[in-house]
C-alpha cells in the first residue's frame, strides 16, 4: 500500500518538462560553425576538426567513426575533386547513409550518433554521413538459456545484429519493425517488432504508446524498460518474459505477441506472458511431446516443492506434529535432539547460509564461483550439522528447495521462488498450516489480479480456457496445435488448416 500510493503520488505530480527544442540555424562561415558545435558539445578532446580546402570543413568525433570509411569514402573524394556546393558534395560521396540539415540541434545529433559533418562555406547547409562503428562481441552460446537440442546461439548487445538475426527467422514483409528513441540524455534506440496480421493492433499501439510516453533521462537495459511499461510495475511477479534466444523471441511473435529490442542489451523482450509461460522452455518445442510433457510437470512441481517444502517442515515441528508418520517420528526428533534453536529460526538460517553461497558463487569468476559453491555448501553444511546448529533433515530439505529453484527457464521467476519462500516461512512458523494456507490464498488472489497487457495473468486457467490448456502446462503434438493461443488476441488464429494434413502421406 505504501508503494501504491507513493507511485499515485509521483504519476499525479506534473510530468517533467522536456528540454527547449534548439531551433538555431547552421553558420554560413566556417569559424562560427566550429564554435557553435565546439559549445554545444563542452569543448570535448575527441572532437576532431579538418580543413579539407578552403571551402570544406569536416568535424566527427574519434573513435565514434569507422576510420577506414572516413578516410577512403570522405576524405579521399573530397580532396582529389575540391566542390564548392552541398549537392556536389552529396554526389562526390560514396556514403550509403548521407543526409543534410539547416538547424544545429539536427547536426548535434547526428554528431554524436557517429556522423561526420561536412560544412561548406558560404552555406547555411551541414551534411551528415553517417559512418558509425560500435565494438561488438561475436555471436556466441546462450549462457543463461542453454538447451541441448535446437540452435545454439544468442543476441548480443549490437541492436543491428539482433535484427539481423530476427529476420533470419522470419524472412516475411509482415515482419514490422518500428524504431523509437527512448532516453533525454542516452537517446537509446528502441524496436518494436511484430508480425502484421498476426498481432493485434490494439496490443501493438498499447506498447507503442507506452514505450513513446516514457519520460526518462537514461535508458540502458531491456529489463528496466520491461518493469517500466508492464501494467504492475510494484508487483514480484514479471509480467514480460526476457529472451537472450532469437528463436524464442521470434516463436513468440508467431504466437501473436509483441517484441522490444533494445540497443546496447542483450535480452529481448517479449508481451504478453503468462504465468505458466515462465515454466516453458523453447527446447519443449523440438522434444518428443510427452516427454516434453514430463518436464513441463516436473518445472511447475518444483516450484511449488521450492516454495512450500521447508514451510512445511517448519510448520509440522512447531505446530502439527500429528501430520508427522510415526515411522519417521524417532528418526527425527534424534535430528533435532542437539539443536538449541526452533524450527523457523533454524530453517531461516538455513535458508539464509545458501543464498550467501549462491550470490557469492553468481559474482565471483566462474572457476572460483563453483568451487566456493559445492566447497562453502559441504563444509558449511557439515560443520552446522556437527556443531547442533541443524538437523540434517533440514539440511536435506534446504538443499532440495534450493535446487528445485533453479529447474525454472525463466531467471526472473527464479528471483521471484528466492524471495517469496521467506515470508512463507515465517507465517508458517507463526500459525503453522494457517499460515501457510494463508500465504497461498494471498498469493492465489495477488495473481489472479495481475495481467500481462490486459491479457489474464493466469490465463488459459483464468478465465478457463480449455483449448489453450493443450500447449500450457501439457505440451500437445503439433498436428493439434493449430490454433493460436487466445492469450495474445491474434489477427490471425490459426497457425495451419487443422483440416488438412501437415505431415506427408506414407509411401
Amino acid at each position: 500500500m505504501i508503494f501504491k500510493r507513493l507511485l499515485d503520488k509521483q504519476q499525479s505530480s506534473p510530468p517533467m518538462e522536456a528540454p527547449p527544442t534548439n531551433v538555431e540555424p547552421i553558420a554560413n562561415t566556417a569559424q562560427l560553425f566550429i564554435q557553435a558545435i565546439q559549445a554545444a558539445t563542452h569543448y570535448p578532446d575527441d572532437l576532431i576538426v579538418k580543413s579539407l580546402s578552403p571551402t570544406l570543413t569536416l568535424l566527427y568525433i574519434n573513435h565514434l567513426v569507422d576510420n577506414q570509411t572516413l578516410n577512403d569514402h570522405i576524405i579521399a573524394p573530397l580532396q582529389v575533386n575540391t566542390t564548392t556546393t552541398p549537392e556536389a558534395v552529396i554526389d562526390t560521396l560514396s556514403v550509403a547513409d548521407i543526409q543534410h540539415g539547416s538547424i544545429l540541434a539536427e547536426a548535434i545529433d547526428a554528431l554524436v550518433h557517429g556522423a561526420a559533418l561536412i560544412h561548406v562555406a558560404g552555406y547555411s547547409k551541414v551534411i551528415f554521413a553517417s559512418i558509425i562503428t560500435r565494438e561488438t562481441r561475436a555471436l556466441s552460446t546462450p549462457e543463461n538459456e542453454s538447451q541441448v537440442i535446437g540452435t545454439q546461439v544468442g543476441f548480443n548487445e549490437s541492436l543491428a545484429t539482433n535484427i539481423s538475426l530476427i529476420r533470419r527467422y522470419i524472412i516475411s514483409p509482415d515482419l514490422c519493425h518500428k524504431k523509437i528513441t527512448i532516453g533525454r540524455r542516452t537517446h537509446t534506440a528502441v524496436s518494436l517488432i511484430y508480425i502484421h496480421g498476426i498481432a493485434s493492433e490494439q496490443m501493438v499501439n498499447t506498447v507503442q504508446q507506452r514505450l513513446t510516453d516514457l519520460r526518462i533521462d537514461a535508458l540502458i537495459d531491456s529489463a528496466v524498460l520491461a518493469e517500466m511499461i508492464d501494467d504492475n510495475s510494484l508487483s514480484v511477479f514479471p509480467q514480460m518474459l526476457l529472451t537472450e534466444r532469437p528463436d524464442r523471441f521470434c516463436d513468440g511473435l508467431l504466437d501473436g505477441k509483441v517484441g522490444i529490442v533494445v540497443d546496447g542489451s542483450s535480452m529481448a523482450v517479449i508481451c504478453p506472458q503468462s504465468f505458466s509461460e515462465f515454466f516453458q522452455s523453447q527446447e519443449d518445442q523440438n522434444l518428443r511431446w510427452p516427454i516434453a510433457t514430463f518436464v513441463r510437470l516436473l518445472r511447475l512441481a518444483a516450484f511449488f516443492l521450492s516454495v512450500y517444502l521447508t514451510p512445511f517442515y517448519v510448520a509440522a515441528l512447531t505446530f502439527h506434529y500429528e501430520v508427522i508418520p510415526q515411522a519417521f517420528i524417532v528418526p527425527l526428533s534424534e535430528s533435532r535432539a542437539l539443536v538449541p534453536f526452533p524450527p523457523i529460526f533454524e530453517a531461516l538460517l538455513l535458508e539464509i547460509i545458501i543464498e550467501l553461497l549462491r550470490e557469492a558463487g553468481a559474482r565471483l569468476p566462474t572457476k572460483i564461483g563453483q568451487t566456493i559453491g559445492i566447497v562453502g555448501g559441504i563444509v558449511i553444511g557439515t560443520a552446522a550439522v556437527q556443531a547442533g546448529i541443524t538437523s540434517n533433515i533440514l539440511l536435506i530439505i534446504i538443499a532440495l528447495s534450493a535446487l528445485a529453484s533453479f529447474t525454472s527457464p525463466s531467471y526472473m521467476m527464479g528471483n521471484v521462488v528466492r524471495l517469496i519462500r521467506f515470508p512463507i516461512i515465517l507465517l508458517a512458523g507463526y500459525w503453522g498450516f494457517y499460515g501457510i494456507m494463508l500465504a497461498f490464498c494471498f498469493l492465489l488472489i495477488h495473481l489472479l489480479r495481475q495481467s500481462s497487457l490486459g491479457a489474464p495473468y493466469l490465463s488459459p486457467f483464468y478465465p478457463p480456457r480449455f483449448k489453450d490448456m493443450r500447449d500450457s502446462i501439457i505440451r500437445m503434438p503439433i498436428p493439434l496445435t493449430a490454433k493460436r493461443p487466445t492469450f495474445t488476441r491474434p489477427t490471425d488464429e490459426y497457425k495451419f488448416n487443422p483440416d488438412e494434413p501437415i505431415k506427408p502421406k506414407k509411401s
